[in-house]
């Protein structure tokens, strides 16, 4: 079973334990977040519609903030002797993907026999 989910503006494929690498996120180190699904397939079921999406939960936990590869960027002016670099190192968080949910159509807490009172 695999999902595509959303986060930070992007679409990453996840399966349960798998390690992502995203844009920083707010979240503290350690903490539990919940990912927005935008596809589910389990075998042959494929799952795209929004009221069956509200259905699935990802889990992921927060593993770690990093900070990405050094990117140079030279900007320059040829025959001025004018040239600058400049740096840039993004900040990154790491996710670890925990369990991929498909909850069920009914609500846990009733059952066919209460019934809703009419």
């Amino acid at each position: 079973m695999y999902a595509i989910v959303k986060v930070g503006g992007k679409q990453y494929r996840v399966e349960s334990g798998d390690s992502l690498v995203v844009d920083r996120m707010a979240e503290d180190e350690g903490s539990k977040v919940l990912l927005e699904p935008l596809m589910l397939a389990d075998g042959d079921d494929t799952v795209f519609d929004g009221d069956d999406l509200e259905k699935v939960k990802v889990e992921a936990e927060v593993t770690g903030h990093l900070r990405g590869k050094k990117i140079r960027v030279v900007k320059f002016k040829p025959k001025r002797g004018y040239k600058r670099t400049m740096g840039h190192r993004s900040e990154l968080t790491r996710l670890e993907i925990g369990e991929i949910k498909k909850l069920s159509r009914r609500p846990a807490g009733r059952s066919k026999e209460d019934g809703d009172g009419s």
